[in-house]
C-alpha cells in the first residue's frame, strides 16, 4: 500500500507539471481558472492534515512523556535533541553560505542597488522577541489547538504529561484514552493519506498554471545550485545520521520517501507530519521519544529553510555586488541561529527571517522581489529537507536514548494500527 500510494503521488506531481503548462502555454485565456479550481485540491487535503495536527501531537507527545516517567527523563531527551538540533543548524546555515560563494549564482545579474524606499511587501517585523514568545507561550491550549500552533501545544503537552506521570496510578486511566486517542488519528491519517496525490495534482497544475515553466528557465541556475545545495546537506545530515545509528540509516530512508515526496510536492512540511511519525515508528524510534522530538523539531529545527536563509541573502548581495566581509557573514551566521528558531507558527517564515534579516547588513529589502516569483518551487525543497532533517533527528535521539528497536519489536500505536489493517 505505502508503494502504491507513492507511485500514485509521483503520478500526480507529473500530471499536474503536465496539465498546468498545456493550460499555462496553450490555453492563456482560461489558465488562471484553471489555477483557481486546481487549488482548491491542495487546500482541502492541508486543510484535512490540520485537522489532525493538534490531537494527534497532543496525544502521542503526552502519552510519550508520561511513559518517561518524570521530569528528569524528559529533560535529558529534550536535551540531546537540542545538541543535535543546534549542530544541525550550524551546518546548515555554514553550508549555504559556502556553496553561495563558491557557485555564486548572483554574479550572473548586475542589477543597480534599488531606491531606499523600495520595499518588497514582505514584512520583516514580523519577527521579533516577542512574537517568538506569543508563538511559544499558549494563553489557551483551545486556542493553540485551533490556530494549530505546534510549539504551543508541545509546551501545554509537557506540563500536561509531566503532571500525569507525577501522579502515577491515578492517571492511568486517562493515559490509555489518550493512547485510544492516538491509535485513531493515525487511523484518520491513513484515510486521509488516500487523497495525497489529488492534493499533490493540484499543487502543482495551479503553480505551472500561473507561472509558466518558464520562469524556472529565468532562474534556472540559482535553482539548479540551491536544490544541489540541498542534496548535499541532505549527505551530510544522512551520514552524520548513519554515524549515530549504523547502516540502518537506508532502511530510514527508504521509510520516509513517501512523506518526503507528499512535502516536496505539496511545498509544507506541515502535511507530512502524521505520515512522518508513523514512519518513524514502523522504522523502530519509541514512540515517546518520536512524538517529543518529532513536533519540536518541526519549531526549532527546519534545516531546509535554515540554509535557504543564508543563500538567499548571499544571493541577493551579489546581485546588487555587495561585498560582506568574513566577520560579517560568521555575524550574520549567528543572528539567523537565534532568529529562524522564532519562525514556528509565522506565514512565509523564510521570506519573513530574511527580510528582517537585510536590513541589518545594508541589502536592498527590495532584492526580495528578485525571489518571490520562484519562492514555491524553492518552497518544496526546502519542506522535503525540513523533514528528512527531522526524521534523521529522531532516529539519532532514540539510538542515544537506547529506545531505537527493530521493527515491530515492541509495541506502539502504529504498530497497532499496522496489525489492524493486516487483519
Amino acid at each position: 500500500m505505502p508503494n502504491r500510494l507513492t507511485r500514485w503521488i509521483i503520478i500526480g506531481l507529473v500530471l499536474g507539471i503536465l496539465s498546468g503548462y498545456i493550460a499555462y502555454a496553450y490555453f492563456p485565456e482560461s489558465s488562471a481558472g484553471y489555477a483557481e479550481l486546481t487549488s482548491l485540491l491542495p487546500t482541502v487535503f492541508l486543510r484535512l492534515i490540520k485537522m489532525i495536527i493538534a490531537p494527534l501531537v497532543f496525544a502521542t507527545l503526552v502519552v510519550g512523556i508520561a511513559k518517561m516517567g518524570d521530569i528528569a527523563t524528559v529533560g535529558r531527551v529534550g536535551g540531546k535533541a537540542l545538541a543535535w538540533f543546534i549542530g544541525a543548524s550550524v551546518i546548515s546555515l555554514t553550508l549555504g553560505l559556502i556553496l553561495v560563494q563558491l557557485f555564486e549564482p548572483g554574479k550572473a545579474m548586475h542589477l543597480p542597488i534599488p531606491e531606499a524606499n523600495a520595499t518588497s511587501g514582505v514584512k520583516g517585523d514580523a519577527l521579533s522577541l516577542k512574537i517568538f514568545i506569543e508563538h511559544t507561550i499558549p494563553t489557551s491550549v483551545i486556542d493553540a489547538m485551533a490556530r494549530n500552533e505546534i510549539l504551543q501545544i508541545v509546551v501545554f503537552s509537557l506540563f500536561f504529561g509531566t503532571a500525569m506521570a507525577s501522579l502515577g496510578e491515578r492517571s492511568k486511566v486517562v493515559i490509555e484514552v489518550l493512547d485510544v486517542v492516538a491509535h485513531i488519528m493515525l487511523k484518520v491519517t491513513g484515510y486521509v493519506m488516500l487523497f495525497a496525490p489529488l492534493a499533490v495534482f493540484g499543487a502543482l497544475a495551479n503553480t505551472v498554471a500561473r507561472e509558466g515553466l518558464g520562469i524556472i528557465g529565468v532562474y534556472g541556475l540559482f535553482i539548479g545550485e540551491f536544490y544541489l545545495g540541498l542534496a548535499i546537506l541532505w549527505l551530510v545530515l544522512v551520514i552524520a545520521g548513519g554515524v549515530v545509528i549504523g547502516p540502518r540509516i537506508t532502511q530510514l530512508v527508504r521509510r520516509v520517501r513517501e512523506p518526503v515526496i507528499l512535502a516536496f510536492s505539496t511545498a509544507s512540511s506541515e502535511a507530512a507530519y502524521p505520515k512522518t511519525l508513523e514512519e518513524l515508528e514502523r522504522f523502530g524510534c519509541s514512540n515517546r521519544v518520536a512524538s517529543f522530538v518529532l513536533p519540536v523539531g518541526y519549531s526549532f529545527n527546519l534545516d531546509g529553510s535554515m540554509m535557504y536563509c543564508t543563500f538567499a541573502i548571499m544571493f541577493i548581495a551579489q546581485v546588487y555586488g555587495i561585498e560582506m566581509s568574513i566577520g560579517q557573514q560568521i555575524v550574520m551566521v549567528a543572528v539567523l541561529m537565534l532568529t529562524s528558531k522564532g519562525i514556528a507558527g509565522v506565514p512565509r517564515a523564510s521570506l519573513v527571517v530574511i527580510a528582517a534579516t537585510l536590513p541589518h547588513f545594508n541589502i536592498p529589502e527590495a532584492g526580495m522581489l528578485l525571489l518571490l516569483g520562484i519562492d514555491h518551487f524553492l518552497d518544496m525543497g526546502r519542506s522535503a529537507t525540513n523533514v528528512v532533517g527531522n526524521s534523521v533527528a529522531t532516529a539519532v535521539v532514540s539510538k542515544w536514548e537506547g529506545e531505537l528497536r527493530n521493527p515491530g519489536a515492541e509495541d506502539s500505536p502504529v504498530a497497532a494500527v499496522s496489525e489492524s489493517r493486516a487483519s
